[in-house]
């Protein structure tokens, strides 16, 4: 296997309603590993979310966790965005209403001056996407 860039994203403690979330927008096999199974049983943060990571069918990997005690908390979503981009219409269009779902649109998808599909949407979960649709000026 080559070497892939993969999005990991801390949800402070949603991390679990955030990943099902994306398995509903992309498809696809979820696994999860809380701090209980990896020796803090008897911790608060037992069944937080230590590791999630979602393979859709299309080949997109989305992992994300919890942010555990300790640890600083962040802003969620400000100052990185998550871009969709490819030429299947249907698919990345499908995507973009999905995660508008109770998110905030920021760009609605539709042609831009350089020819293309474009849309901004903030998620439900505080997330920046953005979904580009290349070879659309036809369409």
């Amino acid at each position: 296997m080559g070497t892939r860039l993969n999005p990991y994203i801390n949800f402070g403690d949603q991390a679990r309603a955030a990943m099902e979330f994306y398995r509903e927008v992309f498809g696809g096999t979820l696994t999860f590993s809380t701090f209980g199974e990896y020796g803090m049983e008897a911790s608060p943060e037992a069944d937080k979310i230590m590791h999630s990571q979602l393979e859709s069918p299309g080949g997109l990997v989305l992992m994300g966790a919890d942010t555990p005690a300790g640890m600083p908390p962040h802003q969620v979503g400000d100052n990185v965005s998550v871009c969709l981009s490819g030429e299947d219409v249907e698919e990345l269009s499908s995507y973009f209403a999905k995660l508008a779902v109770d998110g905030t649109v920021g760009v609605p998808l539709e042609k831009q001056v350089w020819g293309d599909h474009f849309g901004m949407v903030t998620d439900r979960f505080g997330i920046n996407w953005m979904v580009n649709i290349a070879g659309t000026s036809s369409r």
